[in-house]
């Protein structure tokens, strides 16, 4: 009797090991199905489609037995799961669902919303309707990346469709969307990366410049190249005075990488042989491949909030390297950057790690670089000519560079070069040629383009706060950020370096004397003085707002911008100031979604002649949201930062509900429906996926 008893409960027994039914795709796909597998595998052989009938072959290709009809499933005691085969049941899925043929399911497919699927429990037998835009566009997730890992038939749990919204994004940035963007240089995949799609030149290749200070890089570029001459990897030494503007213009005849930090390993354990290898680094989306500058530090925060704090760590290394050997953090590492940097948010990065490593071997050694590193940018580009304006004291996105930015098509200007090539009755490719070769001196367009190369240093390409007037202004965002950097430089020397801290040579800038010593009070001094000339030139008592000082016409522009709440962030507004910010810039710019880049009333009219441009109204980004949060909550407005950052995450989430997944760089935020659809310039990266988002 017992025996009876037991064969009959034997079948509802869980497994002794079970797979964590919300595990990583890469081990929910790709492990559980290896073939070296003893326990128990995710995969079968069989699926029972909703119409199958007595013989017929069912959507797996197995023949049911006769005379045994589908029910649908009663719900167990045990998590459902369900025999899925992928190629049958995607094609009906995206037959039936997605009618609009956009390889999504959304709230815009007018579908029945409804797919009957067999249980596991039953062999396929028995029936489960999967209803309603969410799930079903999980379920066409699921079977995407299942066909992403080679797989014919699945175990499907319930678990991974139903799953909470919030808990499935946070799932999938820390399992997916990190390792879909991390990368790194090397040897190992020289040969693709090195490659550039912006390379116009008529044999693009793959090609990477080492500074002189790398000669272990040279050494080692020049190996790979000599072991795989299929790379065709072209290995350059980079020119000591490497951002001069002559140079960097002649060297887009034939651009390349500019190397990054790598790290010595033991590549044999028995041999002892050592190699080098690419330190990892985040981009900001799936088609790049190069180190970003702020776009870095945004992603830190989230890679610190997942643990990964040897990614941040290594960025913040890469960012060193490239201010020891290029002097400056670039706007991104090709060489037609070398003559353009990034807003700069080093020195709040290299705390955050430290913070995380502080008991760890080396970890004072590691913050020793990065403020000596941070010391030499603030000297070497954001306090002297041509960024630094004398007169006022504050400092201005101001790159150097000549003729067309050659990191997008002549074309993307042929509005505004034609006119000139037709004045000199050249050809349009003649006259980009002359042009950038100095050959015909049009001072109108060299004004035109030193303003379009500090709107891309500032990060906020494009927006009308900036257009045609951006390397004039003392912004307000660049000012808090080196107002942050001066108070972090003091308190760094004073608590970690006994308020003492040695220069060496290669972190010197002109004029300096090798081992000098920074003391705090100077950086105090420097932050004092800052946020004095911030109140000056910057801060409008009248409408209880910073604004960008125009430096050229000695008046502040009055654009209001999200920007406006960086002073926070960076602990530069007073307390008074940051209750009327609160009360008088909020409501300007708080929508639907959060922050608004800029208010409506600021970014004027728009239309075919003067089209949206990103970075303004109605649009928000990230960026502007996090600062803004952690800015009130420094100045104690709690209520305020809990309330954007929920009508952000919202806003977000759902989206990604409604939308199959999207998670994109930039939202409509006065859209409540679909935010993520953004007519702009450069279109939304993110947006652009079949099935599955892989990075974000």
């Amino acid at each position: 009797m017992s025996s009876q008893k037991s064969v009959a409960f034997r079948p509802n027994r869980a497994p002794t090991v079970e797979l964590d039914p919300l595990s990583a795709p890469n081990v929910y796909y790709g492990q559980s199905h290896s073939k070296n597998k003893i326990a128990r595998v995710r995969t079968y052989s069989a699926i029972v489609d909703t119409g199958a009938t007595s013989g017929k072959d069912t959507l797996s290709g197995i023949k049911q037995p006769s005379g045994r009809r589908a029910s649908h499933d009663v719900q167990g005691l045990q998590p459902r799961k369900f025999l899925i085969n992928v190629e049958t049941t995607l094609k009906s899925l995206l037959d039936r669902e997605d009618t609009d043929g956009n390889y999504q399911i959304t709230i815009e497919d007018a579908g029945p919303k409804v797919l009957s699927v067999g249980t596991e429990r039953s062999g396929g037998i028995n029936r489960f309707d999967i209803r309603g835009t969410y799930m079903l566009s999980n379920l066409l997730q699921e079977l995407t990346l299942a066909q992403d890992y080679g797989r014919k038939n699945i175990v499907l749990d319930e678990a991974r469709l139903s799953e909470n919204p919030v808990s499935r994004l946070a799932r999938l940035v820390n399992d997916v969307f990190w390792p879909g963007l991390t990368r790194r240089i090397d040897g190992s995949n020289i040969a693709k990366v090195g490659r550039d799609p912006k390379d116009w030149t008529p044999d693009p290749r793959p090609r990477i410049y080492i500074p002189h200070g790398a000669p272990e890089q040279f050494e080692y570029y020049t190996r790979v190249a000599e072991e795989h001459p299929e790379m065709r990897l072209d290995v350059q030494w980079l020119a000591e005075e490497c951002d001069n503007d002559e140079y960097v213009r002649d060297l887009n005849a034939a651009p390349g990488l500019l190397a990054v930090a790598m790290e010595e390993y033991v590549k044999d354990v028995d041999t002892g042989e050592r190699d080098f290898r690419g330190l990892p680094f985040i981009v900001p989306g799936g088609r790049f491949n190069e180190l970003y500058g702020w776009d870095s530090y945004m992603e830190s925060l989230g890679l610190l909030i997942n643990d990964r704090v040897d990614i941040v760590k290594s960025m913040v290394l890469h960012f060193c390297f490239c201010i020891k050997h290029y002097g400056k953090i670039l706007n991104a590492n090709r060489t037609y950057y070398l003559c353009r940097s990034q807003p700069p948010f080093l020195t709040d990065m290299a705390l955050r790690v430290f913070e995380r490593i502080q008991h760890e071997p080396g970890s004072l050694e590691f913050l020793r670089l990065a403020i000596l590193a941070a010391i030499k940018e603030y000297n070497n580009v954001w306090m002297s000519a041509p960024r630094y304006d004398p007169e006022c004291g504050l400092s201005r996105y101001r790159p150097g560079g000549i003729g067309v930015p050659p990191e997008t098509e002549a074309s993307h200007f042929v509005h505004v070069l034609t006119p000139y090539a037709d004045k000199h009755g050249m050809t349009f490719e003649q006259f980009v040629q002359a042009y950038n070769m100095r050959e015909v001196v049009e001072p109108e367009l060299d004004e035109y383009f030193l303003h379009d190369r500090a709107v891309r240093e500032s990060g906020h390409d494009t927006s009308y706060r900036l257009e045609k007037v951006a390397a004039n202004l003392a912004t307000v965002d660049l000012n808090s950020l080196l107002y942050k950097y001066e108070a972090d430089i003091a308190r760094t020397i004073r608590h970690h370096f006994g308020d003492k801290l040695s220069v060496p040579a290669e972190f010197c800038t002109k004029g300096q004397v090798p081992d000098h010593i920074e003391t705090s009070a100077a950086w105090d001094r420097r932050a004092k003085k800052r946020r004095n000339l911030m109140n000056k030139y910057m801060w409008s008592e009248e409408k209880g707002m910073y604004f960008d000082y125009d430096t050229v016409k000695k008046e502040q522009t009055g654009y209001e911008s999200a920007t406006t709440f960086w002073p926070m962030w960076a602990g530069a507004a007073a307390p008074r100031q940051a209750s009327v910010l609160i009360a008088n810039a909020l409501p300007k710019l708080e929508v639907f979604g959060g922050l608004a880049s800029g208010s409506e009333e600021s970014r004027g009219p728009v239309g075919l002649e003067r089209p949206n441009r990103q970075w303004d109204y109605p649009f928000g980004w990230a960026p502007q949201q996090i600062l803004a949060w952690v800015g009130f909550q420094r100045y104690g407005f709690e209520e305020e930062a809990q309330r954007l950052a929920y009508r952000w995450l919202y806003m977000v989430t759902k989206a990604f509900v409604d939308f199959n997944g999207v998670v994109v760089e930039k939202y409509d935020v006065t859209r409540p429906i679909d935010p993520h659809k953004v007519e702009a310039e450069y279109g939304n990266q993110g947006s652009d996926f079949k099935g599955v988002a892989r990075e974000g």
